[in-house]
């Protein structure tokens, strides 16, 4: 499984995986008496039925590592009996064994990659089969929306599982037209044939979300019949030195998989050295003292580790030197265990860049060792236990690395620009025109300076860019700030004279800044005075409640949400308002204000897990109401009934007790960081507890979970501000045991 950037669509997508083939439609029994028996049935089938049917047409893809371990895991399907296998590109990697076992156990070698496209993700194998059960391709131009289909794959090696669900939609993502799923898809299915219920396959299983566990994606398999009709065949032998190492020119030590492409070497895997250490050494000659080796390495996640190795020997002994945790590391290797190891020295480097290309270099002299990090000296050692060996680059934990411009020489220059013409270059482009392509005297003044000229203008155009990201957040903050000040403005004072409609509204206004609350407050208004107009002459109050319902949850059309409950638009209430549709406590509200400004007194009652409302007639009894529910009225025994489902409590006084304005805005608040907490958005719950704090500043359980979440996204000052308070107003239900280590962590130095 491997990450995909995040799409428009605001799902972060993991790849996974799909298979399947087009000809088997045009064979016929006489053909293949295997092709009979996977001809796809006239008559639907069921999910058993076509789990059975298929069921032998599905095999598992297995990716051999250097050392005989798996190293990856798919599924795929026959297309073509003679052994034609359908999958994804990414399950089988580049220059690994592959083996296709088939629902007897079969296991059959892969002798040649028939077809493969890395932007669609799909490949085409072939083995040495016959009379292989297969699959018939259908048209996934013909998918409509709804249509029932049924998923086979192997997730987490549990062989051949079956999942039935149907087709959302169509989607765009990258650039490529996916089917949208409601199925669960899981590590293992990538691969796997997409089936519809007459046992033809529409597409293969490629991507998961990660926001709900109930929806995938496929490439259709139209896609596939491409590549069947246009193959681009290499050999296996072929196959297995796509990518790979020279081994003329480096040696892998302690496993990990190290790949040179494009005069990059990149490296992914465990190696199989303590903490995940593998190394590997270039053949380059080593000088004779002193003489200098420099890399540029990027990591994927700078909680790893990678970089140099140099004075090399047997038994796995050589020192490096790389950034680990973003702070630069010189080690002594004495063998291959945890033992063995020796940290000379750690340091903290600001010329060192984070999630960045980094040059690193070290040069070694007959007494000591100089570490270099962006031609800046970062550590001095006088270790020199270890005497000659080659050097080369290493890799630690889970670390994913690329490294170019390998080198050893005598001496290797500088990689920064000279200051001076770091200056000219600057002054040059100082006041450089925004609008239009570049203008050529510009051009033409850049280019005596040579490659100093490309150095200094992508360092800039980086240093802008970083700016104008901060610019934006810095932004953001303002705006969030700014709201909640507003928020906290409108929820002061008299309970009878704050306006909720304008503090939900300012909730929503958090996450959108184009938000123009008076629009809403026009709009409510409007509806309002079409309730008004509706009324008969001297209409009782129960007739204007009666009038209500009839035009809000008939002629307006609002209503629960039922089949979208947990979507953040049901907590706005700008788009409860455009889309009709919301949550209990958005949609009381909205009556709560409609009410009042057609003269009926209604006031919102919490209870737990529903809220509902009460309007409170100046004659008669109390009379409580569900918004959710299009208005039904309900009686005392109705609410105990939804707080005995939803929550198994019995009803008490306390829980139709009316809910204070400001209670209800926290609330409302409190749903969202729910909401925040389920997608793991630090920065998202961060925003609405600010906001419940700053609403209720006796909320001390509140206060504690945002000076953890300060902490967490590194508003150190912010934190203390908060463990303070807590530590001065010491109130009940806080671990003060906790806040106390917090506020011994915050006093340590960074």
């Amino acid at each position: 499984m491997r990450s995909v950037s995040r799409v428009a669509c605001g799902l972060l997508l993991l790849i996974l995986a799909s298979g399947v083939t087009a000809d088997d439609q045009q064979k016929t029994p006489a053909e293949s008496p295997a092709a009979a028996t996977t001809l796809p049935s006239e008559k639907p089938l069921t999910v058993e039925q076509l789990a059975a049917s298929a069921r032998d047409a599905v095999v598992e893809v297995t990716v051999t590592g250097r050392q005989g371990v798996r190293v990856a895991l798919g599924t795929g399907f026959v297309v073509k009996p003679d052994g034609l296998i359908a999958t994804n590109m990414h399950v089988i990697a580049e220059a690994r064994p592959i083996t296709v076992k088939t629902a007897d156990g079969k296991k059959f070698p892969v002798k040649t990659i028939v077809a493969t496209d890395r932007k669609l993700d799909l490949a085409l194998l072939q083995v040495q089969g016959e009379d292989l059960p297969s699959l018939p391709l259908g048209d996934s131009e013909q998918v409509k929306n709804g249509q029932p289909v049924v998923a086979m794959g192997n997730p987490y090696g549990l062989s051949h599982s079956v999942v039935s669900g149907v087709i959302s939609g169509t989607r765009e993502i990258d650039g490529r037209e996916m089917l949208q799923l409601a199925i669960p898809i899981e590590t293992g299915n990538s691969g796997g044939p997409l089936l519809d219920m007459h046992g033809r396959v529409l597409g293969l299983l490629t991507m998961k979300s990660q926001v709900t566990a109930n929806l995938g994606f496929a490439m259709p398999v139209n896609a596939l019949k491409t590549l069947i009709e246009k193959p681009n065949p290499i050999p296996i032998e072929r196959w297995l030195t796509i990518g790979a190492i020279d081994p003329r020119e480096w040696t892998p030590h302690l496993g990990s998989n190290w790949r040179q492409r494009s005069g990059r070497i990149s490296v992914k895997g465990t190696g199989s050295g303590f903490g995940g250490r593998s190394y590997c050494l270039s053949s380059t000659e080593i000088p004779e003292f002193p003489y200098e080796v420099a890399v540029t390495v990027r990591l994927n996640d700078e909680s790893g580790a990678a970089g140099l190795v140099f004075l090399s020997g047997e038994n796995d002994r050589h020192y490096g030197f790389y950034p680990s945790g973003g702070r630069l590391r010189l080690t002594r290797f004495d063998g291959p265990g945890v033992f063995s190891w020796k940290i000379l020295e750690t340091k903290f480097s600001p010329h060192y860049k984070p999630g960045d290309w980094n040059t690193l270099k070290v040069r070694i002299e007959e007494d000591r060792i100089l570490c270099f990090v962006n031609d800046q000296l970062v550590i001095e050692s006088e270790d020199r236990r270890l005497k000659s060996g080659p050097a080369g680059l290493a890799k630690f934990r889970q670390t994913e690395a690329e490294f170019k411009n390998f080198q050893i020489a005598r001496e290797i220059p500088a990689t920064t620009v000279d200051p001076e013409v770091a200056s000219r270059i600057v002054a040059v482009i100082d006041d450089i025109n925004t609008s239009g392509p570049p203008e050529m005297p510009l051009v033409k003044a850049l280019l005596p300076e040579g490659h100093a000229s490309l150095k200094v203008l992508r360092e800039r155009a980086k240093r802008l860019e970083r700016e104008a990201e901060q610019l934006r957040k810095l932004a953001w903050e303002v705006h969030q700030h700014a709201t909640v000040a507003e928020l906290v403005k409108v929820l002061t004072g008299n309970e009878k004279e704050i306006d909720l409609l304008q503090a939900a509204l300012l909730v929503a206004k958090l996450d959108n800044d184009e938000l123009d609350p008076d629009l809403y407050q026009k709009e409510v208004e409007r509806m309002a005075r079409e309730i008004r107009e509706a009324f008969p002459a001297d209409a009782t109050e129960a007739q204007k409640l009666e009038v209500l319902n009839k035009k809000v949850f008939g002629d307006f059309g609002f209503h629960g949400s039922r089949t979208n409950y947990y979507n953040k638009s049901n907590s706005y209430l700008n788009e409860v308002i455009d889309d009709r549709e919301g949550l209990p406590i958005s949609l009381s509200v909205l009556y709560t204000e409609l009410a009042r400004r057609v003269g009926l007194h209604v006031v919102g009652v919490g209870m737990p897990g529903h809220f509902i409302v009460r309007h409170e007639p100046q004659d008669g009894e109390p009379q409580l109401v569900d918004p959710y529910d299009r208005g039904k009225l309900l009686s005392r025994e109705d609410a105990a009934g939804i707080l005995r489902t939803i929550r198994r409590l019995p009803l008490t006084d306390e829980h139709l007790r009316t809910a204070t304005k400001r209670e209800i805005i926290v609330r409302m608040l409190s749903n969202l960081m729910e909401l925040a907490r389920k997608e793991e958005d630090a920065e998202a719950m961060l925003r609405y507890v600010n906001a419940i704090v700053e609403v209720d500043t006796k909320a001390a359980g509140t206060r504690w979970i945002r000076a953890v979440l300060r902490f967490q996204t590194d508003r150190r000052q912010g934190a203390s501000s908060d463990v303070d308070w807590l530590l001065e107003h010491q109130p009940d239900g806080v671990n003060l045991n906790r806040v106390e280590e917090m506020r011994r962590i915050l006093d340590q130095p960074r």
